[in-house]
């Protein structure tokens, strides 16, 4: 990211983004929460070790290393909460039409 100095609200939002972004990723590859939850904490113990880096250059080596991290580790088919677009459930029950049926019309 360049231009993001430490501590900017832009530099909170890009580091707590690329926290998300993990912890989803790493969900994408579990295949149940128990196995995940281990994962899970290992990512968050990344993350504090690094908290308190104030190099600029550093910080920045350490955001483009998780960006290319992550995209390495892209899952081929991520999960898709059901009711979101793409999701199993996405438009199943849409609402029916307020038009009056024509006879004959089936």
């Amino acid at each position: 990211m360049a231009g993001t100095t430490i501590f900017t609200p832009e530099h909170v939002a890009t580091v707590s983004s690329l926290y998300r972004r993990a912890l989803r990723l790493s969900l994408n590859w579990a295949v149940r929460r128990d196995i995940w939850r281990p994962q899970a904490l290992a990512i968050r113990a990344r993350f504090e070790s690094n908290k308190n880096v104030t190099e600029p250059r550093k910080i920045q080596d350490l955001i483009a290393s998780a960006e290319k991290e992550l995209a390495v580790n892209r899952h081929p088919d991520p999960y898709i909460p059901p009711q979101r677009p793409g999701g199993t459930k996405y438009e199943r029950n849409v609402p029916p039409s307020l038009q009056k049926p024509v006879d004959g019309d089936y």
